[in-house]
C-alpha cells in the first residue's frame, strides 16, 4: 500500500506546483484533490487546462489519484439527485482528462422522519446510474463511508448491494466507533468485496486501531493508497514528514 493526502485540510491553500512539491519532499505518493480548494482542478478547466494539469502529474513522482467531490444523493428533491447524478459524471470525464483514476463521492445521511430504506435504496439507485460512466472512462466511483446514519457499514452495505455495478466501490473513511468487541474484523468484512483502491486515514497516533486496519487491508490483498485526511496544522509540511514516519512504522510491523 502506498501513502497519500486528501487535500481537505493540509493542502486546501496549495497550488498545484505547491501541492506537488510538498508531497514529493514529503514522501507523499499520490494526491485525491478535494473539490473548491486551491489547486483548481474543478469540472469547468477547459482542454488545454486539463492536459497542463495531467502533464505536471506526469512530470512528477507524485500520482494523481483522482477527485473528491462533494456529489451525494440522498435528497427527497429528485431534481437535486438527477443534478448530483449529472455532477458526478462532468467529475468522472474531468478526472480521466486529467490523469486520475476515480471520484470520491459520498452518501451524507439518512432522511430524518423518512423510511430508511427509501433513503438507502434512492442513494444505491443513484449510484448504479453512475457506474456505466465511470465504466466508460475505466474509472471508479469512491463511495466514502460517511455520514449520520449512512457511515454505518452495514447501511453501506446495503446501499453498495443496490448499486451493484463493478466500478462503485467502496472508500473506507476511518471512522470512530467502527470497532465490535474490540476489533474492525466485523465491519470490514461487511464491505471487503467493494473496496476500492482508495482507504482514507486520519491521526495515526488517535484511539483508532490503524494496525489491524492495515493488516485487514494487507489480508485483503489492498495495494491502493492510504490517503490522509486529518485536521489543520499551522505548519503541514513540518507534520507531513512525522506522519510519514509512523506511517512506515505501522507498514513495518505488518512483517
Amino acid at each position: 500500500m502506498k501513502l497519500g493526502l486528501v487535500t481537505y485540510m493540509w493542502g486546501a491553500k496549495w497550488d498545484l506546483p505547491a501541492l506537488i512539491s510538498n508531497c514529493e519532499q514529503t514522501g507523499f505518493a499520490g494526491v485525491e484533490l478535494r473539490s473548491t480548494h486551491a489547486h483548481g482542478v474543478e469540472v469547468d478547466l477547459d482542454k488545454s487546462a486539463r492536459k497542463e494539469v495531467r502533464a505536471r502529474f506526469s512530470d512528477s513522482q507524485v500520482t494523481l489519484v483522482g477527485l473528491g467531490s462533494a456529489c451525494e444523493y440522498h435528497s427527497q428533491d429528485s431534481e437535486v439527485v438527477r443534478k448530483n447524478i449529472e455532477l458526478t459524471k462532468q467529475f468522472l470525464q474531468l478526472s480521466h482528462d486529467v490523469g486520475g483514476s476515480g471520484v470520491k463521492v459520498r452518501p451524507n445521511r439518512l432522511i430524518e422522519g423518512e423510511d430508511r430504506e427509501a433513503t438507502i435504496n434512492r442513494i444505491g439507485m443513484a449510484l448504479r446510474q453512475c457506474g456505466p460512466a465511470a465504466a466508460s472512462l475505466n474509472q471508479q466511483i469512491r463511495v466514502e463511508v460517511h455520514g449520520p446514519g449512512t457511515k454505518d457499514p452495514a447501511v453501506m452495505r446495503e446501499i453498495m448491494e443496490i448499486a451493484d455495478h463493478p466500478s462503485v466501490k467502496v472508500c473506507w473513511n476511518s471512522n470512530p466507533g467502527e470497532t465490535v468487541e474490540g476489533s474492525l474484523a466485523h465491519n470490514f468484512e461487511l464491505l471487503d468485496e467493494w473496496l476500492g483502491d482508495v482507504v482514507h486515514i486520519h491521526d495515526l497516533y488517535d484511539e483508532y486501531p490503524y494496525q489491524e486496519l492495515f493488516g485487514l487491508l494487507q489480508k485483503s490483498g489492498f495495494k491502493g493508497y492510504t490517503l490522509s485526511e486529518s485536521p489543520s496544522t499551522a505548519d503541514p509540511v513540518r507534520v507531513m514528514h512525522y506522519y510519514r514516519a509512523l506511517w512506515q512504522e505501522l507498514v513495518n510491523n505488518l512483517g
